[in-house]
């Protein structure tokens, strides 16, 4: 999956392996496909000079699915296809507070929605107690301090011998070929991740705390959105 390398890369081009009514697959795909809480790429695909809308991207058996907003009639040919750069953008830099947000709040992850206008996580705290006013401030910070973000390649087995890594109690880190992807936000974050990112924490620009809600004794949802 090539945005697992370069979450920058906007188009691809690759041979059509499937078609299910309107879900164009392919092997390969810089679209990101819905999962972990992030939604799935749109934008547009080319095959044989017939143009068509992707409205979704998920992921299959056998690859990729975009799906499509019409039936796909074409069953062989080479696809092109270019990602609503908008959209995945502001999903990136979504994604990529939510590390902040870890950084900022060291307990375990419960769940989590990303979303264009607003975004959410939940905490495991736990009896302890946060000032979660504070957040604009903190994550704020982290974001002007220009990190950097890096990715590193573990096996399965050394993800194993360091179970801190994993943050996330309700989703389990994405193992590809025996590989897990870490995400690393400067000094301040690092843990398994299959989403993308943007390359560095400036880019994110504001971050705005929206609420704080307890879903339980031991659950807390932060709201958040960006500018």
């Amino acid at each position: 999956m090539i945005f697992l390398n370069d979450s920058y890369v906007k188009e691809f081009q690759a041979p059509l392996q499937l078609v299910e009514d309107d879900k164009v697959i392919t092997a390969d795909s810089c679209f990101y496909a819905q999962s972990g809480g992030q939604p799935g790429d749109k934008g547009a695909l080319e095959i044989n000079g017939e143009k068509f809308n992707v409205i979704n991207t998920l992921k299959h058996e056998k690859g990729i699915a975009h799906v499509l907003d019409q039936p796909c009639r074409v069953s062989a040919g080479e696809v092109v296809g270019i990602i609503d750069w908008d959209h995945r953008y502001r999903l990136m830099r979504m994604h990529t507070s939510m590390h902040l947000l870890c950084a900022a709040l060291p307990y375990y992850v419960t769940g989590g929605s990303i979303g264009l206008e607003k975004s959410r996580i939940d905490f495991d705290l736990g009896e302890e107690t946060f000032e979660f006013e504070t957040l604009n401030t903190i994550i704020n910070e982290f974001i002007q301090h220009a990190h950097p973000i890096s990715y590193q390649w573990i096996t399965n087995e050394e993800l194993d011998q360091q179970p801190e890594l994993v943050r996330t109690l309700s989703v389990k880190p994405p193992r590809t070929n025996d590989k897990i992807r870490l995400v690393k936000i400067g000094s301040i974050d690092l843990q398994p991740c299959g989403g993308t990112h943007v390359a560095n924490t400036s880019e994110i620009g504001e971050f705005q705390f929206i609420k704080y809600e307890s879903k339980g004794k031991m659950n807390k949802r932060v709201q958040f959105t960006l500018d």
